[in-house]
């Protein structure tokens, strides 16, 4: 069973308070570490480091982007206007208007409410009951979070295997060729020897170097451990421990496998299969790097 989560992932809560709703927002995207950026309002401003916690247990790494927005209902309001201000100003631009002879506003609010401090935010400290309801709302939000993960990371798990499949497919491919190339090399040697028929040469040593020439083109070391890549990669994917690093690693073995095939194929359907291995390789690589 797979069991690679992705890294992206959301989750929204709206929790209903008796004078405010709540909402509760969290989005995780791609990144080589936990990257967490939070905007919390004042009123829960002491329970950041909880809030914290919560998203650090749970989310083990990625760009975390964490928000709570606060919208008050009904006539309960932080927000506030200072009255006492207000009189003050009102008062003192009377009195610098006579003794400057300068007319007065026509519009006193639209003046008054512009001036410092006149305008006041008081969001007092939620109680136990308040944050109660505020955290299970972050818990019920980290919950749709991971489950988001472990539904994108079962996509990319089937993606996996087709692509696996394919690599696995294509190798198979690769036998077919294996013989005749390694044949017309035989062929190719015998003919430049009939060239030479009548010229002395070493044979023992023409036998070393036409051995040793063959071995330089045997792929057999490749094409297994190419193999095992292949099924450590799905193996890895069905384990609990699994990682988007440790797939990479693997995916990295591959390629290298892969390179190497190419490098030595000699052959020219063979080599448009390691073309094509690499096309499904690259994908696979480009898709680990969404896995936590």
């Amino acid at each position: 069973m797979n069991m690679i989560k992705s890294m992206t992932g959301f989750g929204k809560v709206t929790a209903e308070l008796p004078s405010k709703k709540v909402t509760v927002e969290i989005k995780a995207l791609n990144s080589k570490q936990l990257d967490l950026s939070t905007r919390i309002p004042s009123v829960y401003r002491d329970k950041e480091m909880e809030i914290r916690n919560l998203l650090l247990q749970n989310l083990e790494r990625g760009k975390i982007e964490f928000n709570i927005f606060v919208e008050y209902i009904g006539r309960d309001t932080p927000t506030q206007i200072n009255s006492t201000a207000i009189e003050n100003y009102y008062t003192q631009i009377k009195d610098i208007s006579e003794k400057l002879s300068i007319e007065l506003p026509s519009d006193w609010f639209k003046v008054l409410l512009r001036l410092p401090d006149v305008i006041r935010t008081e969001a007092p400290e939620a109680d136990e009951t308040e944050w109660d309801v505020v955290e299970k709302a972050i818990k019920s939000a980290i919950s749709q979070l991971v489950e988001f993960r472990i539904q994108e990371g079962n996509m990319l798990g089937k993606l996996f295997e087709e692509k696996i499949g394919n690599i696995a497919s294509l190798l198979t491919e690769v036998e077919q060729y294996e013989g005749e190339r390694i044949e017309k090399v035989k062929s190719r040697i015998q003919d430049n020897l009939e060239k030479i028929a009548g010229l002395d040469f070493d044979k023992n040593r023409f036998e070393q170097e036409m051995i040793y020439y063959i071995e330089k083109l045997d792929i057999n070391e490749e094409k297994t451990r190419l193999d095992n890549h292949l099924k450590y990669f799905i193996s890895t994917m069905n384990e609990d421990s699994s990682s988007g690093k440790k797939l990479g690693f693997i995916a990295q073995e591959m390629g290298r496998e892969i390179n190497t095939l190419g490098s030595k194929s000699n052959h020219a359907e063979m080599q448009k299969i390691v073309v094509r291995m690499k096309d499904e390789l690259e994908q696979i690589k480009e898709q680990v790097l969404n896995v936590l």
